[in-house]
């Protein structure tokens, strides 16, 4: 089956990060060497077991959180579900607010809490590479 663009519809434009966030956040990735980083929508995210835990999208860091924890945090002030396109979010990721970026010890907890939730998933096997018929 061909997949066909409709011209009507607009492409995405994603965004790329902004190298000193990049950069910020691959050190931060490296105190999780389980987590594998790779690049999504143009940008740095990180896997545990095959599953997205974190990433950037232009400047924002979005984490993934287990159901109550994510209620929890999305009352915080600046927090959002994370829509990397306008009326697509991605259901379990959300974005962090400037006043965590801004800690380092506040990053560093949720960036664990991210990737300890992505220990606790199951395991997301690869799907199979499509032929090019």
């Amino acid at each position: 089956m061909v997949k066909r663009v409709d011209p009507l519809r607009p492409r995405p434009t994603f965004r790329k990060s902004p190298a000193a966030l990049a950069e910020r956040f691959r050190a931060e990735l490296a105190r999780h060497p389980e987590a594998q980083v790779r690049t999504m929508f143009g940008c740095p995210c990180a896997f545990v077991r095959g599953n997205m835990v974190t990433g950037l999208y232009g400047e924002e860091w979005f984490i993934r959180l287990g159901p109550e924890a994510r209620t929890a945090f999305l009352k915080q002030k600046g927090s959002h579900p994370f829509e990397p396109m306008p009326g697509r979010a991605m259901r379990e990721h959300v974005v962090l607010p400037a006043t965590i970026l801004a800690s380092p010890a506040k990053l560093r907890s949720y960036v664990s809490r991210a990737v300890d939730y992505g220990r606790s998933l199951p395991p997301k096997t690869p799907k199979p590479a499509r032929s090019k018929s």
